[in-house]
């Protein structure tokens, strides 16, 4: 029943508190209705996959509006919520689940008006693993473990994933780098090449949001070959999603780290650089409007439909377009701030984090665009 018409509203309340301190939420049993609403109103959220399910409305009630017969697991269990975005990550059990908000508010500050802890890091700054000069294949439509990527660049176990189970083609999550809280955006390419889907596009937008929200630095690891393309992709309006992210990310205060790994390309490559972004390059880096596959079969269908053998023409002109896509020219016309040997990463990546840690006390309090789960 509504309250008084005098009454303050609630949602304002729960609005006003995403906006001032960190919310963590779990779905430990079932969860439905109003209580649902509030489980997703958070910064992280986590569901138990042996005890919750989270529902807008229980079995006996959707039986009698929709005529469908489901069991409340098959309604909202984890398999369905961790993989929709309903929830951020799934725990095999309550304990497990309450364990991953405690990593979570870990790297948070108490509230807008503070700094995220800084911890004792014991992992050298200098620290470069040899692994990461091989790491991308030569061989550029071979996928990579990005993930591994990660693992020997920030501080050593620091990284904590939030929704590695939704919008699959972009990884998000928390690490430190020599101590320091920072948000950490990567792009996935052995799921969808790591195309930016609309699903990850609005993975990656909540998540930009909330390290503004707690000003945490940005740090993003680009492998990103564009929008996600095809029919399906324009029934879910990813370029709308899209633009969103890459808007979000253009009004960030918040300090930016992007290095880029392999693919930066299309639109959706403005979204991994903040305003003012210091930006590294791998020698495996290539940029430019959209990959060399599709810029080939735009411009020239017509020379390689009339060629004896086309794909052998196709491949040629590939070849010849992506050596212009190398990151030497780019980095001599100053596109980007340091070619480095992929095994510098770590140590460049936690210089900067020297230089702007002064810059964060200035960017204290409420975000200039709210938070919204």
């Amino acid at each position: 029943m509504p309250g008084p018409v005098f009454a303050p509203a609630r949602s304002k309340s729960v609005a006003q508190t995403l906006a001032a301190i960190p919310v963590a939420t779990a779905g430990l049993g079932a969860v439905a209705g109003l209580p649902a609403a509030r489980l997703v109103s958070s910064h992280f959220s986590v569901m138990s996959k042996s005890t919750a399910q989270v529902l807008v409305a229980g079995p006996a009630v959707v039986e009698r509006a929709m005529g469908e017969k489901l069991t409340k697991d098959e309604l909202g269990g984890a398999q369905i919520h961790t993989r929709n975005g309903t929830v951020d990550n799934g725990a095999d059990d309550e304990r497990m689940a309450l364990a991953q908000i405690k990593s979570f508010l870990s790297y948070m500050p108490n509230s807008v008006w503070e700094l995220a802890p800084v911890r004792a890091c014991h992992d050298p700054v200098d620290r470069m693993d040899e692994e990461l000069i091989s790491i991308v294949p030569r061989e550029r439509r071979r996928a990579f473990d990005m993930r591994r990527v990660l693992s020997m660049v920030l501080d050593r176990d620091s990284f904590f994933e939030m929704g590695a189970g939704y919008g699959r083609s972009q990884i998000t999550g928390l690490a430190r780098l020599n101590g320091q809280p920072v948000g950490i955006w990567a792009n996935d390419g052995r799921h969808l090449a790591g195309s930016m889907t609309a699903d990850g596009a609005r993975k990656a937008e909540r998540f930009i949001k909330l390290c503004e929200t707690f000003s945490l630095p940005i740090v993003a690891f680009v492998d990103e070959p564009g929008f996600m393309i095809g029919s399906k992709a324009e029934k879910e309006a990813t370029i709308r999603a899209g633009a969103r992210t890459v808007l979000t990310a253009s009004m960030t205060t918040v300090p930016w780290a992007s290095v880029m790994v392999r693919r930066s390309f299309g639109v959706a490559q403005a979204a991994h650089y903040g305003p003012e972004a210091y930006v590294l390059a791998w020698p495996s880096a290539e940029s430019g409007p959209l990959p060399v596959e599709g810029g080939v079969a735009v411009a020239f269908h017509r020379e390689i439909a009339a060629a004896e053998d086309p794909d052998a023409k196709r491949k040629e002109l590939e070849e010849m377009l992506a050596a212009r896509q190398s990151p030497f020219p780019r980095a001599e016309a100053l596109s980007v701030h340091e070619l480095i040997d992929p095994r510098e990463t770590r140590p460049m990546l936690c210089r900067w984090i020297d230089r702007v840690q002064p810059i964060l006390p200035n960017l204290l309090g409420p975000s200039a665009f709210p938070y919204t789960p």
